[in-house]
């Protein structure tokens, strides 16, 4: 199966784009990467995200949720909290979190 992107959602929603350049420490960051992405499913308005890394090593991730309130509690839930500030003493030279309402989506899939 090869990976697609996340399906267009019925406007309007909400999306967090986090842009970030990495430090070399990578201790850690896989397990919470994995808990991150485990809690943020158990969040009734999260739809999905999508990220990638440059050859460079600028990451970006997108992430969409239903609405501003979905956004809200998985910005204020305590272990994304936790690994916010580890991200910013640890993980991240730089990063920057755009957020944004989608007011039109639309899709292409080719068959066959």
């Amino acid at each position: 199966m090869s990976t697609q992107p996340v399906p267009a959602f019925e406007p309007p929603y909400v999306m967090a784009v986090f842009s970030n350049i990495r430090t070399d420490d990578d201790s850690g960051y896989p397990e919470v990467l994995a808990r991150m992405k485990e809690i943020v499913r158990t969040n009734p308005g999260y739809l999905g995200y999508e990220s990638a890394r440059t050859p460079g090593g600028l990451g970006i991730t997108v992430a969409y949720f239903r609405d501003h309130e979905s956004l809200t509690a998985w910005r204020e839930d305590l272990e994304h909290q936790a690994a916010m500030k580890q991200g910013r003493s640890d993980w991240y030279e730089s990063y920057t979190l755009h957020v944004g309402t989608v007011e039109r989506s639309h899709g292409f899939v080719r068959n066959g």
